[in-house]
């Protein structure tokens, strides 16, 4: 009974926490809404890209990822540790610079007006079709398997103990995204963080002392003597992370994610200066790093406990760990500190995508002329609900994939790689055209699609890894655009000028703390790098 009352007694806590905090903010401005005002300091911008981006296909897919294959599976973090350097220091300074709000808008700015149009049809059909419905399947499934809601409601369906938290989840993020704006996002966002930390934390330490009760250091020892293989940070080839990989698709996902997909990176447009836009991407950085003590232990703790049972999967080893280690009261706990994960993941790609629309669809293409902001903020919201209800509606329908993590990072390459591609280009030279731009961002979003679905491309594809295919289509199109470049070269160079919304004051300690992540990461791989692996 704890577990229940533990569990709405947090999440109310985090709803009125969040009104106190931005009932006075301005939600009647574009700027306001949509950027809260260029308030956002660099703990919320860092709490609220930690939690963004930490839903239940993380901790759920990766430790399950774990189970399997050990500390390999850290990439995902510890790689974007770096990617978050990146965008400290060379992205977030030409963002800023703009004063934009969205990622095609930097894309108009620096191409033309059709490339921001297929980057933001890109996203919002992303973001509706792929990512918002699989937020609230993984979200439901794992919230239902920690507080076993099919029993608590007495419900003997599974299929509609599932409708009912799929919409129980979408009705509660959409209040948050289309009612609160960007700040009250970012605000509840920081305050599930803590929790989600703590939490996880505390998971971890059960788990090591479900081990051993000799201590954390003794746990730690029992569990590298009895599977030294779990503990090799270089992946093989038969693993879901080959070595190889970390410096194609791995690498490239990461850095799209991290330094240009819009869900992510529209709290740090939202940063009061460059200053607190980089303290947030790098104290995020730092926990990043630290990630897999949540995110890749717990799977290692579940594989040794339950590993020899037989028909054990790994999805299921954080949620079978969660419930046989946590105290009632405390699981009831970490069940609303997940439900603020999903929610953080949910509201804020609905965010996103209101944004784009109102702004990138709505005021650059319906309504060329001078539009009423008050109008520009309800036509996001009507489409943030649309969008929302799009997803609910959809999101059950995902029963009986195979690996939803699988299938979710297949189709984020579809769109993660030729955006990304032109991004670089876009960033980094003065006189590729709009023209080469839109053209890798259609063959890039085709070329990709016919290597995954049509044969024969397809067969050619799968010679390759999944993550090498989309190396070597990202490099086609860096070529691509150079060439054209060259070809047909702009009139005039671009040059990026300074909107004057943000100071663009960097911060003192931004450069050092960032050299000092990149050497935390290749310590940490070369303490648990096992060359031998590589020779299969």
């Amino acid at each position: 009974m704890l577990t229940p009352i533990t569990f709405l007694f947090f999440t109310a806590l985090v709803g009125f926490l969040t009104w106190m905090l931005t009932r006075k903010d301005d939600h009647g401005s574009s700027t306001g809404y949509f950027l809260a005002g260029r308030t956002l300091t660099g703990g919320f911008i860092a709490g609220s890209l930690l939690l963004t981006n930490l839903s239940t296909e993380q901790l759920v897919g990766l430790n399950g990822a774990a189970f399997n294959d050990g500390i390999c599976v850290m990439a995902w973090e510890v790689v974007a540790g770096l990617s978050l350097v990146f965008m400290a220091l060379m992205f977030l300074p030409k963002y800023l610079r703009s004063g934009i709000a969205t990622v095609p808008q930097f894309l108009e700015e620096r191409f033309d007006g059709l490339t921001r149009s297929i980057t933001s049809l890109i996203f919002i059909v992303a973001y509706a079709g792929i990512l918002l419905p699989i937020i609230l399947y993984t979200g439901a499934t794992g919230l239902a398997g920690i507080l076993d809601l099919q029993d608590l409601m007495g419900i003997e369906s599974e299929s509609a103990t599932l409708w009912i938290t799929v919409w129980f989840i979408g009705i509660v993020g959409s209040i948050y995204a289309i009612f609160g704006g960007l700040r009250t996002v970012a605000v509840s966002d920081t305050i599930n963080g803590f929790g989600l930390l703590v939490g996880g934390v505390l998971i971890a330490y059960f788990g090591l002392q479900a081990v051993s009760d000799g201590g954390v250091f003794q746990a730690l020892g029992e569990l590298k003597s009895a599977h030294p293989e779990k503990f090799n940070s270089l992946g093989g080839p038969e693993q879901s992370v080959p070595f190889s990989t970390l410096f194609t698709g791995v690498l490239l996902l990461n850095l799209f994610y991290w330094t240009t997909n819009q869900q992510i990176i529209q709290r740090t447009f939202g940063a009061s200066s460059l200053k607190e836009g980089q303290k947030g991407v790098l104290i995020a950085g730092v926990f990043k790093v630290l990630a897999p003590i949540i995110l890749v232990l717990p799977g290692i703790i579940a594989f040794h406990l339950y590993g020899q049972e037989e028909g054990f999967k790994g999805d299921h080893a954080y949620g079978t760990l969660v419930r046989n280690v946590l105290p009632s009261w405390l699981s009831g706990f970490f069940a609303a500190v997940m439900v603020g994960a999903i929610l953080s993941s949910f509201n804020s790609a609905l965010n996103s995508t209101a944004t784009l629309f109102s702004l990138g669809v709505y005021k650059h293409w319906i309504r060329h002329d001078s539009v009423d902001e008050k109008r520009v903020i309800a036509v996001g919201k009507y489409a943030g609900a649309f969008v929302a209800l799009l997803a609910m509606c959809t999101a059950p329908l995902l029963a009986g994939q195979d690996s939803i993590f699988g299938y979710l990072q297949k189709m984020n390459g579809l769109y993660f790689i030729p955006i990304f591609a032109v991004m670089l280009i876009g960033m980094f030279t003065k006189r590729v055209p709009g023209m080469a731009a839109n053209l890798a961002l259609i063959i890039g979003f085709v070329a990709i699609i016919l290597g995954y679905f049509v044969p024969p491309f397809s067969g050619w594809a799968s010679k390759v890894h999944e993550f090498h295919f989309l190396g070597i289509v990202f490099i086609s199109l860096i070529a691509l655009m150079l060439i054209i470049g060259q070809v047909k070269p702009m009139d005039k160079p671009w040059e990026h000028k300074h909107s004057g919304d943000v100071d663009l004051t960097p911060w003192k300690f931004a450069k050092p703390l960032g050299l000092g992540l990149a050497a935390v990461v290749l310590i940490l791989y070369i303490s648990f790098a096992d060359f031998s692996v590589l020779k299969g």
